[in-house]
């Protein structure tokens, strides 16, 4: 597939409520979108990547200098997404930009043969159950309301954002209220150290899912002796980069479950690497979100309908974030999100809409 030229987009996309966790909040995100143009079609991408690096090191102008002065200049004259992966591998990091970029190439290859993304990767279901995440809020009382908001939409799992002293008191608020017969995780995005296994066993006796990254995403080590302290399971997500990341995880018993993050790991492809890892170990995964718009959001959905994601993904309705998506929006139906059987990706920005929320525009001829 011969690449004639790349576009990079910003787009400015305001969120319906701020979004907080334990290194900062979010009022709106600063999106790169990627668009692969080749004589026959087109293909989009996003980058995932933060304004500010707080999440990982990757943040959103980093992420497009670096593909316009390496990443796309080193891409093949015929390409598809695995020579993509082959021209990448010398570049070190800035796994969030290279998946954008794959996942423009994949989608434009997709379109070209006819194939669904979901098809592509080895999907197995049609819809997949959607969790939402919750985060920390100014007071348990409006905690309560938003969960309880997000429950009478048909959500099937919560997620709480949590951080040292917003822990065991708004789990235990929300067990009380809404029981135990809801699925309920929380998501600590690194906050804690193993001085605080003690403080976390009290998280053992609210029946949680999992607890997501308690501890620094550099240090497998001390996740596997945290896991020895605490009955919660353990689940990984910032720790996690690559299939070989995993692999280490499970074989040091730091985890039992995974998140997989398309963006955070370099793409679609290593994500199903991760997934096929994880399976053969018998290692539950899931897919997490980085507050896409729909276009990243329709490829995580793709990703969420493979066999060894067992657990619902926040992999929420476009309505969660955006008043207005760029895309047709997705919907809950009963608690779940229909997997997008078109060519590619699936979906395609509304021209007005796209041209309403973009900021800036770069093309780069190959």
């Amino acid at each position: 597939m011969k690449i004639t030229g790349i576009e990079l987009r910003r787009i400015a996309m305001p969120l319906v409520a701020p979004f907080r966790t334990s290194f900062g909040t979010e009022t709106r995100r600063d999106v790169l979108l990627l668009r692969v143009v080749t004589p026959d079609t087109e293909g989009w991408g996003e980058c995932v990547a933060m304004s500010a690096p707080l999440y990982s090191s990757e943040y959103v102008d980093a992420a497009a200098d670096v593909l316009r002065r390496f990443l796309i200049p080193a891409l093949p004259a015929q390409a598809d997404a695995y020579a993509v992966g082959r021209a990448l591998h010398p570049f070190k990091g800035h796994r969030m930009a290279k998946a954008a970029l794959e996942t423009a190439v994949l989608d434009a290859w997709l379109r070209g043969t006819g194939q669904s993304l979901a098809s592509f990767l080895g999907a197995t279901a049609d819809r997949v159950a959607a969790g939402v995440s919750v985060g920390i809020m100014d007071s348990i009382p409006e905690l309560l309301d938003a969960v309880a908001g997000y429950l009478d939409e048909g959500y099937v799992r919560i997620k709480l954002k949590i951080q040292p002293g917003w822990d065991v008191e708004p789990v235990r608020a929300v067990r009380e209220r809404f029981g135990d017969g809801v699925p309920l995780q929380v998501d600590a995005n690194a906050a804690y150290t193993l001085t605080d296994a003690s403080h976390l066993a009290r998280l053992d006796e609210f029946g949680l899912l999992l607890i997501e990254q308690p501890l620094a995403d550099d240090d497998l080590v001390q996740h596997a002796r945290l896991a020895r302290k605490i009955a919660t399971p353990i689940c990984l997500d910032e720790s996690i980069e690559s299939a070989e990341h995993a692999a280490a995880a499970i074989s040091l018993g730091a985890c039992s479950v995974v998140n997989i993050k398309p963006g955070r790991v370099g793409g679609y492809l290593e994500a199903r690497r991760i997934h096929d890892v994880c399976r053969a170990h018998g290692v539950a995964v899931w897919c997490g979100g980085m507050l896409e718009t729909g276009i990243g959001r329709a490829a995580n959905v793709a990703l969420a309908a493979l066999p060894g994601f067992t657990l619902p993904g926040d992999t929420s309705g476009s309505r969660r974030y955006y008043t207005t998506d760029i895309t047709p929006p997705f919907e809950l139906e009963d608690g779940h999100l229909t997997v997008p059987t078109g060519p590619g990706i699936g979906v395609e920005p509304i021209p007005a809409l796209l041209d309403e929320v973009t900021t800036d525009t770069e093309w780069i001829t190959l």
